[in-house]
């Protein structure tokens, strides 16, 4: 699908530019001519207005126009010429032929292609005559215009072929990644609901069978109803990045007060922290107003908390910091755990990316951060992990209002 998406950007960004070339070319082309056909009659119609002075070469046309020349008809009907000597003027019988065959044209001005001249027939009683020039000259240019706009043509096509597919690689670069994260999540999410359908599925057949005793029905009930929670879980965190994705959450924006939501939504984590044997220190300054969504943010706070409770040492210390500096606020989770590597620093916050993989069936998806991003993002915020010596902080950065 990419491949064919590129060949057909190429294909029209060339498409486009032959015709613009041909186009421009063309209509160089065809002034250049206008305008060399415009200037040579205008100098031929120039030329048939001055007086005929056979007897006086010294005053002929030549002397400033050395392509023109003139037949014309002496009183004893014989054929003469004078000017520029582009053809043999002793040669009565050419004379004669180049006069008639000008006068047999339709219009005053016109070509003779077989001998490459223009004439201009001068009806002026006295002096009847048809005035020629030579446009050999003429056709060279144009000749030597055309090979080199196609020459220019040509090596414009290869170096806008060249150029085209740098581009198609760049414009659709994006589209690429875009395809290879929406395969990618098909899969992990496949994956991720394969395993407890799959549990769900045995304990259900072993529920059907009667061998086994009601306390095992019991537990065999129990392990599908905690499948059936986890899978629950995994959709709702799925259709969350799904509206993400599709800008199709209904977020209001407003002035929060986020030092009080923060102090609020440490409180239910408190209990937990004390069951995991974790100490929860809050240092959040106070009356720091954002703009946001109350439920969005607040969630946002779970997700880190969460993230600080599931990863962290025993006997250890999570901190939660909220500090104002200048026009924006530092939001952070502080925790003791594995020191996590720069490699995973970069894809902690992809989908379903996990550092520690053993914890892949303890409620953990990999989506929670990814879910957190998304709404640092609608918010015009910023997230990040830092790790050292085994202390990792998750920071997120929010303007307030002033």
């Amino acid at each position: 699908m990419i491949k064919r998406l590129r060949r057909k950007f190429i294909i029209v960004n060339m498409a486009i530019v032959t015709v613009m070339l041909a186009v421009i070319f063309g209509l160089i082309l065809f002034f250049t001519k206008s305008n060399m056909e415009q200037d040579n009659i205008q100098m031929l119609r120039s030329v048939s207005i001055m007086p005929m002075q056979p007897d006086m070469p010294d005053k002929a046309p030549q002397k400033t126009m050395p392509s023109v020349f003139a037949v014309y008809r002496t009183p004893d009907k014989e054929y003469s010429a004078w000017g520029s000597e582009v053809v043999d003027f002793s040669d009565s019988g050419l004379l004669s032929e180049l006069y008639n065959k000008a006068m047999n044209e339709e219009n005053e001005t016109g070509i003779l292609n077989e001998y490459n001249l223009r004439f201009h027939i001068n009806h002026n009683p006295k002096h009847k005559a048809v005035f020629f020039a030579d446009i050999s000259g003429e056709i060279k240019t144009l000749r030597q215009l055309t090979y080199t706009c196609i020459f220019i043509a040509v090596l414009s096509l290869i170096l806008f072929f060249a150029i085209s597919v740098l581009l198609a690689r760049w414009t659709v670069k994006p589209v690429e990644t875009a395809w290879n994260q929406q395969k990618q999540f098909v899969a992990d999410a496949s994956h991720e609901l394969k395993t407890p359908l799959t549990v769900i599925m045995t304990n259900a057949e072993m529920l059907l069978d009667e061998n086994h005793t009601p306390q095992k029905r019991i537990q065999f009930s129990e392990s599908i109803l905690t499948m059936s929670k986890q899978m629950r879980g995994l959709t709702e965190s799925l259709l969350e990045l799904a509206r993400s994705d599709n800008n199709s959450k209904e977020i209001s924006f407003e002035n929060i007060d986020f030092s009080a939501l923060i102090s609020e939504a440490v409180l239910p984590f408190e209990p937990l922290y004390f069951e995991k044997e974790l100490t929860l220190i809050c240092e959040i300054q106070d009356n720091i107003i954002v703009s946001g969504d109350s439920t969005q943010l607040c969630r946002l706070a779970d997700i880190l908390l969460d993230n600080a409770m599931k990863y962290s040492y025993p006997n250890t210390t999570v901190t939660v910091s909220l500090k104002k500096h200048r026009d924006y606020c530092i939001f952070s989770v502080s925790s003791h755990g594995d020191t996590i590597s720069k490699t995973d620093l970069k894809n902690i916050f992809k989908r379903f990316y996990r550092v520690d993989k053993a914890r892949s069936g303890n409620h953990s998806y990999g989506l929670g951060l990814s879910i957190a991003e998304s709404i640092v993002k609608e918010h015009g915020g910023r997230i990040w992990a830092e790790s050292d010596n085994g202390v990792n902080v998750f920071r997120v950065r929010l303007n307030i209002k002033l």
